[in-house]
């Protein structure tokens, strides 16, 4: 039996507290219990993510968890080395793509975006996961509520700046704030959330 407990949590009829955007929707719940908040280390994981945050912006993020396939496709696998080398006739080829966002602006942003990363490669900061990373605070949020989730954070207003000083484009403080709960760099789960704690990286913080 499911149902409610306390604010922003659902019971499944697994017995699992859940927010309830992730309570619904199949694709959802999969992906919150298995992927989202989990720890991302890999360049080309970090590009993805990065890039489908991006395409996120002002759409629902089921709407872009149902076109991850097709996107991974159009994007060859989101390797920054192959991206990184489309041209005019490949962006003109991704805005005829259904199977993805076709928003010019966003697709040119990603390609401009594979080049970036490529270009902070043996750089001083170590390369683009290395970069990311560097940003992780040293305290995580912990909500009890819907309400009390950040949409922003000094980490990710300074993470934002430092990309867009190195060329690259849609890396709002707000969009780079949901990056770092994605990857596990903050841990935003709901205090009580089956998932609390899930990353390895913060306890679990059990409610008091």
């Amino acid at each position: 039996m499911s149902g409610l407990v306390g604010d922003g949590l659902v019971v499944g009829e697994d017995g699992l507290a859940r927010p309830t955007w992730a309570a619904s929707d199949p694709l959802l719940r999969e992906y919150y219990d298995t992927e989202w908040g989990m720890p991302v280390r890999d360049e080309r994981g970090l590009f993805e993510r990065l890039s489908l945050e991006a395409f996120q912006s002002g759409l629902s993020w089921a709407t872009i968890l149902r076109k991850r396939p097709g996107f991974r496709e159009a994007f060859a696998g989101f390797d920054p080395e192959v991206v990184a080398q489309f041209g005019a006739a490949d962006v003109e080829r991704l805005l005829r793509d259904e199977r993805i966002v076709r928003n010019r602006a966003k697709i040119t942003a990603t390609v401009g975006n594979a080049r970036a990363v490529l270009g902070l490669r043996g750089g001083a900061e170590g390369g683009f996961a290395a970069y990311l990373w560097s940003f992780a605070p040293v305290q995580t949020p912990r909500p009890r509520t819907p309400a009390e989730v950040p949409t922003s954070s000094p980490e990710s207003r300074a993470l934002a700046k430092g990309l867009k000083a190195r060329g690259f484009a849609f890396v709002g403080p707000t969009t780079m704030f949901a990056l770092m709960e994605a990857v596990g760099m903050v841990d935003t789960h709901l205090l009580g959330s089956h998932r609390r704690g899930s990353s390895g990286l913060w306890p679990a913080d059990p409610v008091t």
